[in-house]
């Protein structure tokens, strides 16, 4: 695990997640992390606080050390429809050159510490250094193929599909394998995971009820979720239909 300053010379160490696909890590090298750790300043926030909200002015990257963070974005109805459940060397990237608020709220799941970018410093870093910015390019290609492939779940494998289909990412995410399962571990509500597929709670507790009847997942006491029996998820997912999605895009 490296150890390196911020612009504040505050000692911090990076997050060791090179085992990780599509982490930082794995896209940048330690060169070019290090210029993004001299430009950032380092804030923490409680659980249950928020990075920023959508529709805030988007002024900055977030780079995270230490915790994880739900992106949420709700619609017009009031609905909540909860992205992606980032986690340490993970980024917070939403910015572009046509529009300059954010499209969705960021909040601290636990304690968590994020290096803030600023936008103007890292297009400095950028414009002078043409292979961080080749790379910036190629990270933000991965996140537009992740995104695309966890729509594509959503709108054409029905909620059945759907929730199969987040079941195995958050197991690419946050599995531990143990013996002939996989532990998730994360706890989620049955309500937080109905805003991953898109469905009402009431939804997803048959379709939980019916996968547990039929020996695929399982509740611990603790409340992480334990998958029995993969393959039957990634049938219900369609996932033999693409067996070669690589698992830097086959994430939550």
């Amino acid at each position: 695990m490296s150890i390196y300053y911020d612009s504040n010379a505050v000692k911090i160490k990076r997050p060791d997640s090179k085992h990780r696909p599509g982490s930082l890590s794995t896209v940048f090298t330690d060169e070019q992390l290090d210029l993004l750790a001299s430009v950032m300043h380092v804030k923490k926030y409680s659980a249950g606080t928020h990075l920023f909200w959508e529709g805030d002015e988007a002024i900055a990257v977030y780079w995270i050390i230490k915790g994880r963070v739900k992106l949420r974005k709700s619609t017009s109805e009031g609905k909540d429809l909860l992205l992606s459940i980032l986690q340490p060397d993970d980024m917070i990237a939403d910015i572009d050159a046509w529009d300059t608020t954010h499209r969705y709220t960021a909040e601290a799941i636990d304690q968590v510490e994020v290096g803030i970018i600023p936008r103007l410093q890292l297009e400095m870093l950028m414009c002078k250094y043409g292979d961080l910015a080749y790379r910036y390019a190629m990270w933000m290609g991965l996140i537009q193929r992740k995104t695309e492939s966890k729509l594509r779940d959503l709108l054409m494998g029905g909620k059945n599909g759907a929730l199969a289909s987040t079941l195995i990412r958050l197991c690419n995410s946050f599995g531990e394998h143990e013996q002939d399962h996989i532990r998730i571990n994360i706890k989620l509500t049955n309500n937080e995971l109905a805003e991953l597929v898109g469905t009402t709670r009431e939804g997803v507790n048959r379709l939980l009820a019916s996968m547990k009847r039929d020996g695929i997942v399982t509740n611990e006491a603790n409340g992480c979720i334990k998958v029995i029996n993969l393959p039957a998820l990634k049938d219900m997912a369609g996932c033999p239909l693409c067996p070669t999605c690589p698992k830097e895009i086959c994430r939550l």
